[in-house]
């Protein structure tokens, strides 16, 4: 592929399409304003590389058909994108993009790539850098150590093209299948590497050994590609203890010695405040930190400290609520008051037992009165007041819940992502279709449940567009999606939102 194909925004930014003051806008202040800018990362030939032994070394919870994944699930997860933001890439051309074409609409290193600069995949801009020689230099070099490579592995990488090169960096494999690295399978997942805070990026630093390449790639694609040189004043990176170092390794020390933050457990609710969850990826310390860094650059008024019980089935607060709509929610009823029983069980109230195992506290802390954090009982109190102090809703709140809320739908549907739900504009939502209960509870709460395939179809034929569809829950085909624990709000990381 040639230089001028490979680097989309040479081709589509100029100045004329974006004024030299704003070259590249950031900005999110909400989980529900319209999506107009978006990084991605379609799966990758690393996905194809996860063994059974290694899988949850490489925090995987079973092996998956790589091809099924790519064109019978992700791709009409990229359609949807496309034709909410950027549908002059792809208006007309869903009959020619089924499951039997080539795919080189998909592929980033092909002549007919859509080219997308609202729709963004996190290879391209890697390849972008690599293009510089200093840089590439660097990352080789740096990549070898962390991996413990041979010195000839990093000659070996040197000859490589940038396009090439990107795919190496983040498969770990070579174009003849060979292995050098371990895959990267979770860099699907993009809302963990970062997230924006208004018009800041926080960048993460991940709890897990397997994601350390991933952190490193981002930070490099954050400082030196050319789209976010207005914003390197903005990029927040969480400092570690500096003593941390010194300080046992043990578990029970983990939330004061260790400074780990994935974007999963980080939501901008509104446009001044910010949700952080303690979580088994997410340690307190992290926590404060960032508190006191977006206090400190006025960024928010309020942050509120949710801490959910540290299990592999949560990981992070996106897997167990996300919004739909200014007044709607989809949540884990067992991690909420839903009546009496709930109450009887009392499972979130702020002094529950140490021993309960669907334990969940939350604190909300006041910019300048820090030091007199807000105890507050449950996670719909907390969502009620969003709704209608933070933004402003006039309807009642209502709350979905995972699987219907019928055991044992509830439990199972979370597993598969039933709570991690990416809104596209306020009250139209993306999920899994094998989430049926949780489906039947949208329908309930009168929104339209309509398959990915037969919604693009509705757009192609002109029966409803982006534009006009209202109080929609879209189901992505998720067979093998769902293996990898993670929903479309994990794999998206929103660059820019317009203002509810």
């Amino acid at each position: 592929m040639e230089n001028e194909q490979r680097n989309i925004f040479s081709e589509t930014q100029t100045e004329t399409d974006y004024p030299p003051v704003d070259p590249f806008r950031i900005q999110v202040a909400s989980e529900i304003g319209t999506l107009r800018r978006l990084l991605i990362h379609s799966p990758d030939r690393g996905l194809g590389k996860v063994i059974p032994s290694k899988a949850q070394d490489w925090l995987f919870e079973d092996i998956v058909h790589l091809d099924m994944m790519r064109r019978d699930e992700y791709d009409y997860y990229v359609k949807l994108l496309l034709y909410f933001l950027d549908p002059d890439t792809i208006r007309g051309k869903i009959a020619s993009l089924g499951p039997g074409s080539d795919r080189a609409f998909f592929k980033p290193d092909h002549a007919e790539y859509f080219k997308s600069d609202k729709v963004i995949d996190i290879q391209l801009l890697l390849a972008d850098i690599l293009q510089d020689e200093g840089i590439r230099t660097r990352l080789i070099a740096t990549i070898c150590g962390i991996e413990r490579a041979a010195f000839r592995t990093q000659q070996q990488l040197s000859q490589y093209e940038p396009t090439e090169l990107a795919k190496i960096m983040i498969s770990g494999s070579l174009p003849d299948r060979t292995m050098l690295f371990a895959p990267l399978p979770n860099f699907i997942f993009t809302r963990d590497i970062g997230i924006v805070i208004n018009d800041h990026i926080l960048l993460n630093k991940p709890a897990k050994l397997a994601r350390t390449r991933e952190a490193l790639l981002t930070q490099y694609i954050f400082f030196y590609h050319p789209l976010f040189a207005g914003y390197q004043d903005k990029i927040i990176e969480i400092p570690d203890n500096e003593y941390a170092f010194l300080l046992p390794d043990a578990d029970t020390n983990r939330d004061v010695t260790r400074s780990t933050l994935e974007g999963g457990d980080v939501m901008m609710i509104a446009k001044r405040h910010l949700l952080i969850g303690v979580s088994e990826r997410t340690t307190l310390y992290a926590a404060q930190q960032v508190m006191r860094i977006v206090f400190s650059r006025n960024l928010v008024d309020t942050v509120t400290v949710l801490q959910i019980p540290k299990k592999r089935d949560y990981m992070h607060i996106d897997t167990i609520f996300t919004q739909v709509k200014r007044n709607v929610w989809v949540l884990l009823g067992s991690l909420a008051r839903t009546g009496d029983e709930a109450k009887k069980r009392d499972v979130i109230h702020f002094f529950a037992p140490k021993d309960v195992s669907e334990d969940l506290k939350i604190l909300q802390f006041i910019k300048g009165l820090e030091h007199k954090p807000i105890e507050i009982e449950n996670l719909e109190d907390l969502l009620t007041d969003i709704s209608k102090n933070d933004l402003g809703a006039t309807e009642p709140v209502q709350f979905i819940y995972s699987g219907n809320n019928e055991f044992p739908f509830g439990a199972r549907e979370q597993w598969t992502d039933s709570c991690n739900l990416l809104a596209l504009k306020d009250g139209v939502v993306v999920g899994y279709d094998r989430n049926e209960k949780t489906a039947e509870a949208f329908r309930k709460a009168g929104f339209d449940v309509v398959g990915a395939e037969e919604l693009l179809e509705r757009f192609e034929s002109g029966e409803s567009s982006p534009e006009t569809i209202e109080n929609t829950f879209i189901m992505l085909p998720s067979a093998e999606l769902s293996r990898a624990r993670g929903g479309s709000h994990c794999m998206s990381l929103p660059l820019w939102r317009e203002e509810l």
